[in-house]
């Protein structure tokens, strides 16, 4: 299984972690995500891929700021 390391800027609580969460493993490609608002990522392990821009649009489209690398 892959896995990604997103940077996101915004997270400033346990519940901004659980909004990030929710709002991706919805997502058929997704087998889990997990937010640490301490260290500003969001850790993605992968069922299939899926385009980086459209976890981008998910997780902006939620409130929060995706640091490009």
């Amino acid at each position: 299984m892959k896995e990604l390391l997103i940077k996101v800027d915004g997270m400033h609580c346990e519940g901004c972690e659980k909004r990030i969460q929710n709002a991706l493993k919805n997502l058929d490609e997704i087998k889990k995500a997990i937010a640490n608002y301490k260290k500003g990522t969001v850790n993605i392990i992968l069922k299939k891929e899926i385009s980086k821009v459209k976890i981008k649009e998910i997780i902006e489209d939620i409130g929060f700021f995706v640091k490009e690398d």
